[in-house]
Parts: C-alpha cells; structure tokens; sequence
C-alpha cells in the first residue's frame, strides 16, 4: 500500500515529505509492523512516526503513568535498530505525531471506549501539576533517545486532551508546559546534551544542554510519587535539588522558570533572576519542573 501511495502523492506535489507508518502506542508495535515495512519499502521515507500515552484508563495510578516512559525509549531505540537492517533507512529521524498521558475516550453511551465497562471520566492530568512533571519526563527521555519530533495530542479540547480549551479558550497549564519547553530547547543544530551524573534518577528527570553561544538550559523535572499504591493526580514530593554547574565556568547572568500548582495558568510562570553561582538551588514543591537558563 505504502509503495503505491506514495508515488502516486508524488506524482501530484513533487515536494511533498512522507511520515510513514503512524504506529499506535500498543506494546509489541514496532516488532508486529516493523519488519515487513522495513525489508519491502521502495517508496521514500523522510519520517517514521509512531504515538505513546500512558494509559488508556483513568483509574491507573501516578506511579503506573509514570513507569510507562522508559518503555517509549525502548519503543523508539527497537525502531532506529529495526530501521538500521535497510541502509536507506539508516538515517530517516522518528517523530512521535502524538502524545498525551491518557488516551481514553468517550464512547457514544458515556463509557469509556477502553473500559467498556466503565464510565467515562477525563483524566485531569493531562492539564494538572501533574503534567509539569510528566511531559518534560517524557521530553526529555524521547530527547536524549534520539527523537526529532514530538507533537502533542490536541491542542484545542478538553482537560485531558487540550491545551486550550476548545469551549471558553483559556490556556490550561499543560499549555505553558510546552511553551516553555519549545522556547528554552529550541530546534538548534550546535546543541548538545551535556554529560552529567544525578543523585536520584528515580524521581527527578535532569536534561542539561550546551547551546552553540556557550549559554546553558538545565531542566530538572520532578516525578516523584507521595504514595506509589494509591495517588491519582496527586501532589508529589516536593524536592530542593542543588545543580552544581562549576566545571562549566563563569556566568554573566541565570533566570529560573518554574512550572506547578503555584503557576497562574492564565498568565504562566515568570522567569525569576537568580545570581550565578557555583552551586544553584531549585526548589521544586511536588509534581513540577525547574528550567534554569545560564547566560556566559
């Protein structure tokens, strides 16, 4: 099919770029598409797209939601290797074309489409603190796994779904998450993740980037679960973490945005000035996420 309809689209817009395949985000995707797609492929490839969410029930726990994301790098590490086997292949980039923490649905009778024998109930995280820690989580980890793209699923919609809402308009807190996600890590070639070692990986997601004008953007986000067993959107843990930048020289001057439950959704978080230092703290009260920025 994809060899066919390619070349037919081509016929039409010479220009046009192709993101193939779409995988949904069902475990064993990649390994059930993958193979035949990959040896019998002719027509050109310039992405390969696949989605992740975390859930597809309401009911699922903080912890579980969050346990899924290592294995979106699994995902994404078996598709470069199974793209690797076609030398054509070789260096086509994965995007994922949808992202979002639940993927649940109403079915036309109020019940879940996933939980057919449960009510459907939107899933609150996908515009609470919560998301403040788990996106940039998810940002972060598909990053540094070598993914180019990562888009979010929708922006106009619900508290579940959108980013703005589709009824009234006004921004919801997941909108500023990415916002500040796109402005500090910007699509730049002379970036580069910068090696660092981390206390806790377990709770908290640290990305360190050194820009081509030597400035450097430090995200930590905070996942860490109060009660594993049982917390449904709940508060995290809060956490004062010490980024030690020292053996990246002087600063001129550092800000620090932070995002959770104290940022105004209607306004989003406000950049505060911080002193450099060898030593920087980052006070970061539950589920959130701290991007220091530090200017040469």
């Amino acid at each position: 099919m994809y060899n066919t309809v390619v070349p037919a689209m081509q016929a039409i817009d010479p220009t046009i770029k192709f993101a193939a395949v779409e995988l949904a985000d069902f475990y064993g995707q990649e390994q059930a598409w993958l193979p035949t797609f990959v040896s019998g492929v002719t027509a050109q490839v310039d992405v390969l797209a696949t989605h992740f969410y975390s859930s597809c029930n309401q009911k699922d726990t903080d912890w579980a939601l969050f346990a899924t994301v290592p294995g979106f790098v699994t995902d994404v590490q078996a598709i470069y290797a199974h793209m690797a086997v076609n030398p054509v292949l070789a260096n086509v980039p994965v995007w994922v074309t949808e992202n979002n923490v639940n993927a649940d649905y109403s079915a036309a009778n109020g019940m879940s489409n996933c939980n057919p024998g449960q009510v459907f109930v939107q899933d609150l995280r996908g515009s609470s603190p919560y998301f403040a820690a788990w996106r940039p989580y998810v940002f972060s980890q598909l990053g540094k796994a070598g993914v180019q793209a990562l888009y979010h699923w929708d922006f106009g919609a619900d508290q579940q779904y959108g980013e703005v809402d589709y009824s009234t308009g006004a921004l919801q807190l997941s909108y500023w998450v990415d916002y500040w996600l796109g402005q500090e890590f910007p699509a730049d070639a002379g970036s580069q993740v910068l090696q660092y070692t981390s206390s806790d990986d377990a709770d908290l997601e640290t990305l360190p980037v050194i820009n081509g004008d030597g400035s450097v953007v430090i995200m930590v986000a905070n996942h860490a679960v109060k009660t594993p067993s049982s917390d449904n959107n709940g508060p995290g843990v809060p956490f004062s973490v010490k980024v030690d930048v020292s053996a990246l020289g002087a600063f001129s001057s550092a800000s620090l945005i932070t995002i959770d439950k104290n940022t105004s959704v209607a306004n989003g978080p406000t950049a505060a000035a911080v002193t450099p230092a060898g030593q920087i703290t980052v006070n970061l009260d539950g589920y959130s996420v701290g991007i220091l920025s530090l200017t040469p």
